[in-house]
């Protein structure tokens, strides 16, 4: 059968707040003398709930406690402003619009949070484009490495499985896609590329490289 939807992870894979997010920890971490340890990070990339707890990690190196919600709101205040400098990644304005014109259903499908996902497609003027957002919203029984937000997704949109493809940066992300049934495509990010994504079915440096047309035909 043929492709009749497109599933998108949000954060990364849309629009790359990862690095905004990564560099706003680096410079909590060296603001207190210490380096954020990137092979711990990337474990946090596409989920909730992981183990690593970066504030508790800093706190357990500077041998203190830290004024969690002092920091947080700062911390929270400065990766909106810079995410907010964020634009759409390259490529994906033309996948939306081929999408459309195509007659696809769309989704986003992410371990992240509505009022977080309609900030940026809000402001980029994408969030009355797409047919439904399906987002964890803290809930880490349904957050990604989990198929549960995608099988979610598939159910809101009326599609099976076959049907649709999962467009990901991250290998927990790949991880749920797969495991829904989908066929999955990584596009990583800065903060992904060096990461093992070997369970996507295509790796992209970039949506910018292969019209959905074309790609469509891949599948």
């Amino acid at each position: 059968m043929a492709i009749r939807g497109l599933l998108f992870d949000f954060d990364g894979l849309l629009v790359d707040t990862e690095t905004p997010s990564r560099l706003v920890w680096e410079e909590l971490y060296r603001e207190h003398g210490h380096e954020l340890p990137q092979d711990r990070w990337a474990t946090l990339i596409g989920t909730i709930g992981a183990p690593f707890d970066p504030l508790g990690h800093l706190e357990e190196l500077v041998g203190k406690r830290l004024d969690e919600q002092a920091l947080t709101t700062r911390r929270r205040a400065r990766e909106h402003e810079l995410t907010d400098l964020e634009e759409l990644r390259p490529g994906v304005e033309e996948y939306f619009a081929e999408a459309e014109r195509l007659g696809l259903r769309t989704a986003v499908v992410s371990s992240s949070d509505d009022d977080w996902i309609a900030r940026h497609l809000g402001r980029l003027g994408h969030l009355e484009g797409l047919d439904t957002i399906v987002a964890a919203n803290g809930d880490t029984e349904r957050a990604k490495p989990r198929p549960d937000l995608y099988l979610e997704a598939l159910d809101r949109l009326g599609l099976e499985p076959h049907e649709a493809i999962a467009f990901e940066d991250s290998p927990n992300g790949v991880t749920a896609a797969k495991a829904a049934g989908l066929v999955c495509v990584a596009v990583p990010n800065p903060m992904t590329a060096t990461l093992a994504l070997d369970e996507a079915d295509l790796v992209l440096e970039s949506l910018a490289d292969v019209p959905l047309p074309e790609l469509l035909e891949r599948f």
